[in-house]
């Protein structure tokens, strides 16, 4: 399998020098969160800055693999608002798709900003079909695909459980949509069995690799990589498998990721 590390774990705006330290460790790719490169990523963002951080990372051996944390700088939007903020929502994922083709990325991971609230479970999904419906079509031509993340009960009220975001794909049948896993999550809802794996397979296309806290990987006793890559295997995913971890040590965050590194080699390099 490929890994991949999310720039969350770099230095905030300025981690080119990083970069150059991630290849050696064994990543081939880096997953992007917007906000921990640009300060604004939305209308202030122009195509050379985009441009020249592909170059810095392609520079240092990786490649692109996609976007997650889609939202962090944008916390009034999200798939559940109303009048222009809705449409604002739908814009923005539009702007990040092509953020994303122009970095040569594939994934865009949607994790925060969906809770339901008072919502009840049907009118959201409702909500959420006719969302994706709406922005499936303006995003096709990028050769993107999007992927609702499922989370544990604590982070999202909506879209918890693999089955459910792999029900809502499959309504659509789109090759803009499709299935994202999570370590921790399938951990925190009861799904880190080989049946769940196997009924996503032909949707999978990303792989979270990662802890309760996004802590060093190994630090929580509570997520068997090992069994996750083995199930990996078993289902001959062929995509990344991409360490999701904080940064941890703002004075040397290298450290933690190279322990992490080695870490995941050990599991996840079958």
């Amino acid at each position: 399998m490929k890994l991949a590390v999310s720039n969350i774990g770099l230095s905030a705006h300025d981690h080119g020098d990083e970069l150059s330290e991630l290849a050696p460790m064994g990543f081939t790719g880096l997953e992007v969160a917007p906000s921990r490169v640009w300060h604004d990523t939305w209308h202030g963002l122009t195509s050379r800055q985009v441009k020249n951080y592909r170059q810095q990372i392609e520079a240092a051996g990786l490649k692109v693999v996609g976007l997650h944390s889609l939202f962090f700088d944008h916390p009034e939007l999200g798939l559940f608002k109303t009048g222009d903020e809705h449409q604002q929502t739908l814009d923005f994922l539009v702007h990040l798709s092509a953020v994303c083709r122009d970095l040569g990325g594939y994934t865009l991971i949607y994790g925060g900003g969906r809770r339901r609230g008072d919502l009840d479970i049907k009118t959201a999904t409702t909500r959420a079909h006719a969302f994706m419906e709406a922005l499936l079509p303006r995003i096709e031509s990028h050769g993107t695909c999007l992927c609702f993340e499922p989370l544990g009960p604590n982070d999202t009220d909506f879209l918890n459980t693999a089955q459910e975001t792999l029900d809502l794909v499959s309504q659509f049948n789109h090759p803009a949509f499709k299935v994202q896993l999570d370590a921790k999550a399938l951990v925190e809802n009861g799904e880190a069995s080989l049946d769940i794996f196997q009924a996503v397979q032909h949707q999978l296309v990303h792989f979270h690799a990662n802890e309760p806290g996004l802590g060093i990987i190994g630090s929580s006793g509570k997520v068997d990589h090992s069994g996750f890559a083995k199930m990996l295997n078993q289902i001959n995913y062929p995509g990344y498998v991409s360490l999701e971890q904080r940064m941890l040590n703002e004075q040397n965050p290298l450290n933690d990721i190279k322990t992490s590194a080695d870490r995941m080699k050990k599991a996840y390099s079958l």
